[in-house]
């Protein structure tokens, strides 16, 4: 009989390991990966301790992890299972700002990504969580797992007589997957009297606040979650908050950022493509766009509109990226200048804002 050809042979299943305290937690989110035929469950863990021993009986590809539980918290896990024996982490978290800050930590400790826990009592979600659980999962059983650097604090913010200055030029940047630690070193980098940046970063909602609290304590920059009208100024970032699409646009002698929450673009709100759209609309030559680490093609047709409008843009290589998803889109439909490992896009950045 002859053998199957590479497209009829079935896809291999992802094996995700629950790890929960709650009894009812692990059999919700295993049902709702049971829904998809590719992932199979090969079993669930009340704590950290229990989870051990059934990664080295059971193998699993992937993990979910909540952050609160017995005997270890989640955090300490991550830390030693990063440390030990690294694989890819899905956290689950509750919309607490304990639990934001929480989950940042996890993806600096070497989470892939985060979903957001689904409420037990409103079964009409159910469907929208299983989709996000889903391909988030999907997604991290394809990702590399990356050693995090430390980031060193940067010296004390001072006040000096550039701040508030509305910035003629705009460096901007979008992200996905593993975006949240490329940024932090991407941000990081900048001195305090960089140009205005603008962010659109790939999050659920509530969570990009406490993500620009966190850049703000690492960054000489200052980084603010963008509210609607907010003006671009030199030295500081502002991102996209979650759920809201985020445009610059032109007032006068300032730039201005609208935020709004028009339907998802890319299957993503807030989407890249809107910001490097609005970019190559009214920044043009005077942009810089870079586009990070992320999976699918969010990002790569607005930053083709800005180059073509005369800005100079950047993608992150794919030997830095978690996952080579957005970058590799750009590059292939020719919407990149130069392609970078991630600790070089700060100061090409830089240079092609004094270049132009």
């Amino acid at each position: 009989m002859p053998g199957r050809t590479r497209e009829e042979r079935p896809l291999r299943k992802i094996r995700v390991l629950v790890i929960d305290d709650s009894a009812m937690f692990r059999e919700m989110l295993s049902a709702l990966l049971r829904t998809e035929p590719q992932i199979e469950v090969v079993g669930t863990a009340p704590d950290p301790v229990a989870a051990w021993a059934m990664i080295k009986q059971l193998a699993p590809d992937v993990l979910t992890l909540d952050v609160e539980m017995p005997r270890m918290d989640g955090l300490t896990f991550l830390q030693n299972l990063m440390t030990h024996h690294p694989l890819p982490v899905v956290m689950v978290s509750a919309l607490t700002e304990r639990g934001c800050q929480a989950t940042l930590r996890a993806l600096e400790l070497g989470a892939i990504d985060v979903v957001t826990k689904p409420k037990v009592d409103v079964r009409a979600g159910m469907a929208e969580a299983a989709v996000e659980l889903i391909d988030k999962v999907r997604i991290a059983a394809q990702s590399r797992v990356l050693v995090r650097k430390q980031v060193a604090p940067p010296p004390s913010k001072v006040a000096s007589t550039w701040l508030g200055r509305t910035t003629y030029k705009i460096i901007a940047v979008g992200a996905s997957t593993g975006g949240t630690e490329a940024l932090t070193t991407f941000l990081s980098a900048l001195p305090a009297d960089a140009p205005g940046v603008v962010v659109v970063q790939h999050m659920p909602s509530r969570f990009t606040k406490s993500f620009a609290e966190r850049l703000d304590r690492l960054c000489q920059i200052r980084v603010a979650e963008a509210a609607d009208g907010d003006r671009v100024l030199t030295g500081q970032a502002l991102i996209a908050p979650g759920g809201f699409h985020m445009t610059v646009g032109r007032s006068g002698a300032d730039y201005l950022v609208r935020v709004n929450q028009q339907p998802q673009v890319n299957g993503h709100r807030p989407s890249v493509d809107v910001l490097f759209d609005s970019c190559a609309e009214y920044v043009g030559r005077n942009a810089v766009g870079v586009i990070m680490t992320g999976m699918g093609a969010d990002g790569a047709r607005g930053l083709l509109k800005m180059r073509k409008g005369g800005a100079k843009t950047f993608a992150q290589n794919e030997a830095t990226c978690v996952v080579y998803g957005m970058p590799r889109e750009a590059v292939e439909r020719g919407a990149v200048d130069e392609v970078l490992p991630l600790d070089q896009l700060s100061a090409a950045a830089l240079s092609a804002v004094d270049a132009n």
